[in-house]
């Protein structure tokens, strides 16, 4: 669908996060971004006041929803099945594999989430964990209930781990590609289950 049948809003957020997915946050301007979204820069300024508030924004509107659907996920799993990690681990993974394989710029987002990880930018980061550093912290309660023990530093460095993980398996950069005549759906289900079994292997193992 051409750009023009979206609100001015979402034109320059979809231009800008396909910018900042191919050249990153520094090497994008707000001209290139107006010029992509066929709007002038009042529009931008108008909308998001700055370029940082433009790159948060990038990031809420697709956070937003899928934190949303890991907590709500997290709650049912801690009512449902009390105790077991693998509903709890299921809760954080499956949500953000859903939305990495979005056909409305799920791929796109994928490689802005490489590029936070890659480029130094310190508001952004800010921005991250005062938003959704909560969600963090719940699931991080959650597992702490089924493996109790690991410690906060072990607990919350496995939890990275397990981030950095799936933010590979959401970018589909591994060895293992979608087999001839699997869906998409498929293959991110088997992708899910595969990545929570070997997580959940990973916050039972020992602390040394």
């Amino acid at each position: 669908m051409s750009l023009q049948h979206f609100s001015t809003k979402d034109r320059i957020l979809h231009a800008a996060e396909e910018l900042f997915a191919q050249q990153g946050f520094a090497s994008t301007s707000l001209r290139q971004v107006t010029s992509r979204a066929d709007v002038n820069i009042a529009a931008v300024n108008y909308h998001f006041g700055s370029k940082d508030n433009l790159v948060n924004e990038v990031f809420r509107r697709r956070m937003d929803e899928m934190s949303a659907q890991r907590l709500e996920a997290l709650k049912a799993a801690t009512c449902d099945a009390p105790g077991q990690l693998e509903p709890v681990l299921a809760a954080f993974v499956e949500p953000a594999l859903a939305m990495a394989q979005d056909r409305h710029g799920g791929g796109a987002f994928i490689r802005v989430i490489a590029r936070a990880y890659a480029e130094s930018n310190e508001g952004l980061r800010k921005f991250l964990s005062e938003q959704y550093g909560h969600v963090l912290r719940e699931f991080a309660k959650g597992i702490d209930a089924c493996v109790p023990g690991l410690g906060k530093e072990e607990l919350y460095r496995r939890l990275d781990f397990l981030s950095g993980a799936l933010t590979y398996a959401m970018a589909d950069f591994g060895l293992i590609k979608r087999p001839s005549g699997v869906s998409d759906s498929q293959h991110r289900q088997r992708a899910a289950a595969a990545l929570i079994r070997f997580a959940a292997a990973g916050f039972k193992a020992d602390a040394s």
